[in-house]
C-alpha cells in the first residue's frame, strides 16, 4: 500500500496527536488545558481527513459517481464531528464544562451519523458488495448479521455501559433524544461496516482492499470509543484526554487514513468505469 501525500499529513497528525495523549496519561493529568488542547487535537485530525476525503471525492466526480459520493458523505461526516470537537472543546475551555452533554456539540456530532451511513451505502454499491446479495450465501449473511449486531450492541452499549437503561428520563427530550440516538447510530454503521466486510472483501482485485478496512476499522474504534465514552460517564470516571479518547483519535486517525488513500489517481481507467 503506497502511501499518498494526504495520508503523510494524516500520519503525522496521528504521531502528534498520540505522543500528547503519552504525556497526559504518563504525567496522570485530568484537569489541565492541555487534556482540552488534546480533545482539540482529535477534532484536528478528523478535520484534515474530511478536507483530503473531499477532495479525493471531486477526482473521482464528486456526487457523479458511487465512489465520489462515498467519499464525500463520509468525509463531510468527518467534518461535523471535527466541529462538535471545536464546540466542546469551547466548552471546556471558556465555560470550563468538562463534559457538556447535551450540548451543541452533540448536534454536529449527531449529524455525522446519517452521513457516514449514506456514505457507507454507497460503498455498498461501489464495491459491488450488492451483486453479493443474489448469491445465497450473501442473503443469508444480511439476515444474520444485523441480528448478531443489535444483541451485541445492545448487551454492549446498554446493559454494560448504562447499567440496563438506555434513558432515565431526566434532562429533558433532548437528553433523552440523544441518549437513543447515539446507540441506535452505533449499530447502524457497525452493521453496515461488517456487511461491506463480509460481501466485498476482494473486489477489484483488492486494489480497494486496504482503504476500505481501514476505514472500516476506523468505524469500529469509533464504536469501542463510544462505549468507553458511555461507560466512563456513567461511572463519573470520565476526562477529557482519558484511555477512551486514545480510542477517538484512532478511530478518526483511520477514517481519514482511509479516505485520502482513495485516490482516483492511482486506478486505471478499467477500474474507473467499472464503479
Amino acid at each position: 500500500m503506497k502511501l499518498n501525500n494526504f495520508s503523510k499529513i494524516i500520519i503525522s497528525l496521528f504521531i502528534a496527536v498520540v505522543l500528547l495523549w503519552s504525556f497526559i496519561s504518563f504525567n496522570s493529568i485530568q484537569n489541565s488545558s492541555i487534556n482540552y488542547y488534546f480533545s482539540l487535537g482529535i477534532g484536528v485530525v478528523a478535520l484534515f481527513g474530511g478536507i483530503f476525503g473531499l477532495y479525493n471525492s471531486k477526482k473521482w466526480g464528486s456526487l457523479r459517481s458511487s465512489v465520489g459520493k462515498s467519499l464525500f458523505f463520509i468525509s463531510l461526516g468527518l467534518l461535523f464531528w471535527s466541529l462538535g470537537t471545536f464546540i466542546f472543546g469551547y466548552y471546556n475551555i471558556f465555560l470550563s464544562i468538562e463534559a457538556p452533554y447535551p450540548s451543541l456539540a452533540d448536534a454536529s456530532y449527531i449529524i455525522s451519523w446519517p452521513l457516514w451511513v449514506i456514505g457507507m451505502f454507497y460503498f455498498i454499491k461501489a464495491t459491488g458488495a450488492k451483486f453479493q446479495l443474489k448469491k445465497r450465501i450473501g442473503r443469508i449473511i444480511i439476515f444474520v448479521i444485523p441480528i448478531i449486531v443489535m444483541v451485541l450492541s445492545y448487551y454492549v452499549l446498554i446493559i454494560v455501559a448504562r447499567q440496563g437503561i438506555i434513558t432515565d428520563g431526566s434532562g429533558g427530550v433532548l437528553k433523552n433524544f440523544f441518549d437513543i440516538a447515539y446507540p441506535v447510530g452505533d449499530v447502524i454503521i457497525l452493521t453496515i461496516t461488517v456487511l461491506i466486510y463480509s460481501l466485498s472483501f476482494n473486489y477489484l482485485g483488492g486494489f480497494f482492499k486496504w482503504p476500505i478496512i481501514i476505514i472500516i476499522g476506523g468505524f469500529i474504534f469509533n464504536y469501542i470509543a463510544d462505549f468507553i465514552f458511555i461507560y466512563t460517564v456513567t461511572k463519573e470516571t470520565f476526562y477529557v484526554g482519558d484511555f477512551g479518547d486514545l480510542f477517538y483519535v484512532i478511530a478518526f486517525f483511520l477514517l481519514g487514513l482511509g479516505v485520502s488513500l482513495m485516490d482516483v489517481n492511482r486506478l486505471n481507467d478499467n477500474i474507473l468505469t467499472n464503479t
